[in-house]
């Protein structure tokens, strides 16, 4: 490896470690405003702020898009959007650290669909690993679930949505810009989640989810400060990505259990308890196997 190539993956090493120790803050943020801000207006709001921030860069670059490819952004947004919507309510009834930590089977559901849509060969080692994984989930989910009922589910329903997003963008990234795919999916984002809230406004249903309100000045600010660290959280992954390997940059990700923990226990007074912090270990370790398998197995096809 270059020196040149070298201080490149260390600067997305870099990137990807501040991004997965920020993100966790917008989630945090949603939490707060929980009880006083429905989801979908908290949804769209990260969505508006996304889109103008982006939007200015990404029409230089070329939004025009037709068939396939304007199905593929619409469906996207509509995933991201039902992605956000469904953790934001999660976190109305769970603990910060919990709901990131079953959202965590999301890399493992990604293996799973990857057969099926992109075509890649997913063998018994790693099957086994996501097996172990949503067991790891299970123990989370199962007290959780006692406790809180059926918002347990919602950062699995929240996970799947992503992953399905994931294979999406995994094949647009292909030959799309990440600036005009991350403008696309702000756009559409954004209107699902504004359909969403016509749907409340006009049905009075889920209240705390879909019924819009008037924010204050506090909430105003708070929402705009998420929109803000949701965008430039998510263009700092996306220039790691740029930078170094998929496989050597997945692992970082698990970072947010740390950011999430500690903002957990500072702003809400929660902290894991032992079962909880066993369910983590197994989750991250299922999934860390299985980048692991990702990486051999890109290393024996590129072996002549």
């Amino acid at each position: 490896m270059t020196a040149r190539r070298r201080s490149d993956v260390e600067t997305g090493m870099l990137l990807m470690a501040v991004a997965m120790l920020a993100l966790p803050c917008i989630d945090a943020i949603a939490k707060s405003m929980a009880g006083r801000v429905p989801s979908a207006e908290i949804a769209l709001a990260r969505f508006v702020m996304q889109t103008a921030i982006l939007l200015p860069f990404a029409i230089g670059r070329g939004m025009a898009a037709s068939g396939r490819v304007l199905a593929a952004h619409v469906m996207r947004g509509a995933l991201i959007a039902a992605a956000t919507l469904l953790f934001f309510t999660a976190l109305q009834y769970l603990p910060l650290a919990d709901a990131i930590a079953i959202f965590f089977v999301e890399p493992l559901l990604l293996t799973l669909l990857s057969p099926f849509f992109l075509g890649e060969k997913v063998g018994w080692r790693r099957l086994t690993a996501v097996a172990a994984g949503f067991a790891g989930a299970m123990m989370i989910i199962r007290p959780s679930f006692e406790e809180a009922g059926w918002p347990a589910l919602l950062p699995l329903a929240a996970a799947l949505c992503f992953a399905f997003y994931l294979v999406l963008t995994r094949r647009l990234a292909r030959t799309g810009d990440p600036v005009v795919m991350q403008a696309h999916a702000g756009i559409f984002g954004g209107l699902t989640a504004g359909l969403a809230l016509a749907a409340g406004a006009m049905t009075g249903a889920f209240p705390d989810v879909l019924v819009p309100v008037l924010p204050d000045l506090t909430d105003l600010l708070l929402l705009t400060v998420l929109g803000i660290i949701a965008t430039g959280g998510h263009m700092l992954v996306v220039h790691a990505f740029k930078r170094a390997d998929a496989g050597l940059l997945a692992p970082f990700q698990y970072l947010e259990i740390i950011s999430a923990t500690a903002l957990g226990l500072l702003i809400f007074g929660d902290f894991p308890d032992p079962l909880t912090w066993a369910g983590i270990a197994v989750i991250v370790g299922s999934g860390l196997y299985v980048f692991h398998r990702e990486r051999v197995a890109q290393t024996l096809s590129s072996t002549p």
